[in-house]
Parts: structure tokens; sequence; C-alpha cells
């Protein structure tokens, strides 16, 4: 058996395992950022339906 080739295969195999769980990390916190603006957004839209109730209510048209 070749332990320096097990060895240095074992660190590569831990540090790309440590790369892996850093990029999901991030995309996790990207993703929590994301949620949050969106549930802003909706806030916001019921916001603007408490204050004007009848805005996009009616719907004029001529043909």
């Amino acid at each position: 058996m070749d332990i320096a080739g097990v060895s240095v295969a074992l660190a590569n195999v831990s540090q790309m395992s440590q790369i892996g769980t850093a990029v999901l990390g991030k995309a996790l916190d990207t993703n929590e950022e994301l949620g949050a603006g969106m549930v802003q957004m909706i806030d916001s839209a019921a916001m603007e339906l408490s204050v004007n109730p009848n805005v996009g209510a009616n719907f004029d048209m001529r043909i």
C-alpha cells in the first residue's frame, strides 16, 4: 500500500468537503436575503391595499 498516496487523497477529499460546505453556506445566505426581500415586497403591497383599498378594483373599458 502507498501510505503517502492515501494520505494525500484523504487530505484532498477533506479540503473539497470544506470548500463544498462553504459554498453551500454562501448559497443559503443568499437565498435567505432573497426571501427576506420577497417578504418585504409582499408586505409593501399589502400596505398599499390597506391605504387605498379601491385601487385596482375597477376596470374601465371602451369598445
